[in-house]
């Protein structure tokens, strides 16, 4: 795709990466195919194409937003299925990325967007917050089909009807130490999250155990939060910048004393961390550092598959349908690593028909664009429920939501799932309503 961008423009590194990833673009289309919005809209300005369009004009002519750029901006998920698509290896997360911040910084939404985006970037990355919060709406939920009629407070509605009945108690935390006479394959840092450890606190617990019993030390980090996935999502740089130097300054000591991995439950925050390096690479005291705080993460995943499972003690002898999150076949590029888990540990693992499609989460999408996001989720729900299992299982927590919300079926994390069938308790979703519906 040609440019026109001025020298002036290109000096700002970060127009100067957009524009990189504008002109790989050859105008293929490819990409609307597995465009979840197109895929429902038929609209091509809700494609990665056309959205392309839309960023170039504006960047390229240092224009204020209109509300149609916004729109169509705001619609997409950043499910990063084009990107796997993509021919020509377009970037199209830096570029949708930057696209946000440029929004954030230059366009005025109305009052209660501006309110309703604001709470959620104050509230979701802080744990105490969005607990707080999770008791309100329970309280509130009555109001939820009141609020559904008033187009502007449709995301309200969708936070009050997403909100669980009950939120699980943090499980007392357990030593995760290596059994007695291994060989500790090395240091782990689990990363803590935020919304994780509010809806299912029992993934970490899961995960602890496990790589404990796979040989590893595992410890969590004081002083370290939330990945800053939320905020970038929405546009706030400088909050996701903020909370990128907050992570490096609290793993780098641990890195600095020789770590083997930061590992990461929920599938989004994994991408997210993992392009530290890029988030940073302009600040001079954090680049480098930053640079190895991505290459030191890893999904429990990847952790596993290169250790190798541990001893499996309880054969699994039950049928998985496994959700693949976006942000970890698309954003992570891996595919094989959790159904290869799975199969080891015993469990019979079936694939939905569309895949490659995304749930409809995303992060906040699904309070901000409620309609598109129950429809995303209504299609992935009855696609995983065609397969006959007895369980769904995924690798992030805001997928498990969205799907546990719309399914009969019990939803857990890979992790649960082996850390039972090597050992560790029965996942709370398979002996009781846990699906908080």
């Amino acid at each position: 795709m040609q440019t026109n961008f001025s020298a002036h423009q290109l000096a700002d590194p970060a127009t100067a990466v957009a524009e990189a990833s504008i002109r790989k673009c050859v105008h293929c289309g490819f990409c609307m195919a597995t465009c979840p919005t197109y895929v429902l809209l038929g609209d091509e300005l809700d494609s990665p194409r056309g959205r392309i369009y839309l960023m170039k004009d504006m960047l390229e002519n240092d224009r204020d937003p209109t509300p149609l750029v916004v729109r169509h901006i705001d619609r997409c998920l950043s499910c990063l299925s084009c990107m796997t698509t993509c021919p020509s290896d377009v970037n199209y997360m830096h570029l949708v990325d930057h696209a946000r911040a440029y929004i954030e910084s230059r366009y005025r939404r109305p009052r209660i967007e501006r309110l309703i985006r604001a709470t959620l970037a104050a509230v979701l990355p802080h744990p105490r917050r969005f607990r707080a919060a999770l008791w309100c709406a329970r309280l509130l939920r009555p109001a939820a089909p009141l609020a559904e009629r008033v187009p502007s407070l449709r995301p309200l509605a969708a936070m009050l009807r997403l909100a669980p009945r009950q939120t699980a108690n943090e499980p007392p935390q357990e030593p995760a130490v290596a059994p007695p006479g291994s060989a500790s394959r090395g240091r782990v840092v689990l990363l803590r999250g935020c919304a994780e450890p509010v809806l299912a606190p029992q993934i970490r617990a899961a995960t602890q155990r496990l790589l404990a019993r796979a040989g590893y030390d595992v410890a969590v980090t004081a002083g370290e939060g939330c990945c800053g996935a939320l905020v970038h999502h929405l546009g706030r740089e400088e909050q996701a910048l903020d909370a990128a130097r907050r992570n490096v300054d609290a793993w780098y000591p641990q890195i600095e004393q020789g770590l083997t991995a930061i590992v990461i439950t929920t599938s989004g925050c994994g991408t997210t961390i993992k392009n530290y390096g890029f988030m940073l690479r302009d600040d001079p005291a954090y680049a480098d550092r930053a640079a190895r705080v991505s290459a030191l993460a890893r999904d429990v995943s990847e952790i596993l598959q290169s250790s190798g499972l541990p001893a499996v003690t309880t054969p699994g002898a039950m049928t998985v349908a496994w959700h693949a999150p976006c942000s970890m076949q698309h954003g992570q590029r891996i595919t094989e690593a959790p159904q290869q888990l799975l199969r080891a540990a015993g469990f019979d693992v079936k694939t939905p028909a569309e895949a490659h499609l995304c749930c409809g989460s995303a992060g906040t999408f699904n309070l901000l664009q409620p309609v598109i996001a129950a429809q995303l989720g209504e299609r992935k729900s009855a696609n995983l429920q065609r397969l006959g299992a007895q369980v769904i299982a995924t690798a992030n927590i805001g997928c498990a939501t969205q799907i546990g919300l719309r399914s009969s079926l019990p939803v857990v994390h890979i992790a649960e799932l082996i850390d039972w069938a090597t050992g560790g308790p029965k996942p709370l979703a398979l002996t009781q309503d846990y699906s908080a519906k």
